[in-house]
């Protein structure tokens, strides 16, 4: 009983708290004028939510206090080599032709509508957030907290001042700490930011809200970057689906060509009979790996909270394995570590 008051109390909270303004536009194959929805997926029912937090079955998950934080990275990587440094969770740091782009940044010590009520962070960031180099561009995938965190925004906004891009719905966010954006976008839609960027909104599978009372009233979705160094595609969250085959075609038919990398997620899977809808398992990012045909691929989406029943280590063992599964070599799916940049030639 005392579980069960602490989860209608939490409830409770996330009820009163901010929701999302309703996104107002046309009705669409994935917007039916009121609400998003992931075409052929059913809804998910709250009873499922329920059923799964009164019977959790956590995966060991040991804090990391002292992990490796890494260095401070370089101001600009000039050229068309790529930088990539992984922040935490579904933050990276990507360089490259003179750019500094942040992915769903998130450096706060708990995710959620207030400082004490969420989840909590179990390491710190791979960076200092006063390490980093000027930050040009911010992609966010959607309005979840632990992708979109307002108390992180509002310090970039008053130390870098970047351009944040948004899928439909989602700006007022960072436009709430005054932060400057651009047109929203929808999946399919193309976005020049500059000569050296375009950007191409993804398909993704998953739901949005920031509260109890705006479920899927604002978009959730994926991003590919046309640059010099060649198409690199990030997921945000997804689970498993036939959109990443469509994603291939539309890199394929794109002027910098098919994926050469990709950012997947394989963490907060467990348990599968819940999360397999909106966060794909290791097993299935190895096959939207083949789907999408990309070169190279990295893990994104784990090691740093705990919001699934997977352990610390289960996604990392689970990808192994289904790489070997695939006779696909290790080398080609990396786990990366956080604050050590990985660097990728063209």
């Amino acid at each position: 009983m005392i579980k069960l008051n602490r989860i209608l109390t939490c409830l409770l909270m996330l009820t009163l708290s901010a929701c999302a303004p309703r996104y107002r536009g046309p009705v669409t194959d994935h917007f039916d004028g009121k609400k998003f929805f992931n075409p052929g997926m059913p809804e998910r029912t709250s009873g499922g939510l329920l059923k799964w937090l009164l019977h959790r079955d956590k995966g060991p998950w040991p804090d990391q206090p002292d992990a490796f934080v890494g260095p401070r990275p370089a101001t600009r990587i000039d050229g068309d080599s790529l930088v990539v440094t992984f922040v935490n969770h579904s933050t990276f740091l990507l360089q490259t032709s003179g750019l500094n782009i942040l992915t769903d940044p998130v450096w706060s010590k708990r995710v959620g509508p207030t400082s004490w009520l969420g989840v909590k962070r179990k390491r710190p960031p791979g960076l200092r957030f006063e390490d980093l180099p000027p930050i040009d561009v911010v992609l966010l995938s959607h309005n979840h907290y632990d992708h979109l965190d307002l108390p992180t925004l509002r310090k970039l906004v008053k130390t870098h001042n970047p351009l944040f891009i948004t899928p439909l719905g989602v700006s007022y966010l960072p436009k709430s700490v005054d932060g400057r954006t651009t047109r929203e976008v929808d999946w399919n839609d193309t976005l020049r930011i500059n000569r050296k960027l375009l950007l191409t909104c993804t398909q993704a599978q998953h739901f949005s809200n920031r509260g109890m009372g705006d479920r899927d009233e604002t978009l959730w979705c994926g991003y590919l970057l046309h640059m010099d160094f060649g198409t690199i595609y990030f997921c945000g969250d997804s689970g498993y689906g036939p959109h990443f085959s469509h994603i291939a075609e539309q890199a394929s038919r794109s002027a910098t060509g098919s994926i050469k990398l990709a950012l997947l997620p394989i963490g907060s899977y467990r348990p599968e009979w819940f999360m397999a809808p909106v966060h794909v398992s290791p097993a299935g990012a190895v096959q939207a790996f083949i789907d999408t045909k990309a070169q190279q691929a990295i893990g994104i989406h784990f090691g740093t909270f705990q919001q699934g029943d997977d352990g610390l280590f289960e996604p990392v063992t689970d990808l192994r394995k289904a790489l070997h599964e695939k006779n696909i070599p290790e080398n080609r799916f990396l786990v990366p570590q956080e604050g050590r940049a990985i660097t990728f030639k063209k």
